[in-house]
Order: structure tokens, then C-alpha cells, then sequence
């Protein structure tokens, strides 16, 4: 999941849990734009930031059922973003 090109990034709404333990944001479902129900996380690969002059953007390699995505939450506007890997 190195491949980072978030050109086809779509903005989902997601349900974290902040401030647990060690990790400070753990996101624990999904839902996208026209889906009925939310696409639960089932493992959290990694996570990194990457800092784009004040705003931070935080990315979570996550596992949901048996598909690997990318979300990205944006600390500016505190947004989600999704993208299959």
C-alpha cells in the first residue's frame, strides 16, 4: 500500500475512536456516499502523517472484510477521504 496517489479520493464519512491507549485516532467504520449501510474495519495496518504547511494530514492503511483502503483525515477541515488499494 505504497502507492499513495489519492487522485481518486472519495469523501466518506467515518466513525474514530480518538484518544484510545497508544493510538491516538482509530478509525472503526466507513460509509460511503449512496451505500445503506457502513463498512466496518475489521484491522489497522499502519498509520503516518504527512504535513502539507499547517494542516496535517493523517493516512490509516486499513483492512475492511478483505479489502485493503487508504483513509485520510484532514486535521484542517476534518474531513475524511477513501481510496482503495
Amino acid at each position: 500500500m505504497k502507492n499513495n496517489n489519492f487522485n481518486k479520493k472519495e469523501q466518506v464519512e467515518v466513525m474514530a475512536l480518538f484518544g484510545y491507549e497508544m493510538t491516538p485516532c482509530q478509525p472503526l467504520s466507513f460509509k460511503r456516499r449512496g451505500q445503506a449501510g457502513e463498512t466496518e474495519v475489521t484491522e489497522l495496518i499502519g498509520t503516518r502523517i504527512k504535513f502539507a504547511g499547517n494542516v496535517a494530514i493523517h493516512f490509516f492503511d486499513v483492512v475492511a472484510g478483505k479489502r485493503k483502503y487508504l483513509l485520510a483525515f484532514n486535521s484542517q477541515d476534518l474531513s475524511w477521504y477513501l481510496s482503495a488499494a
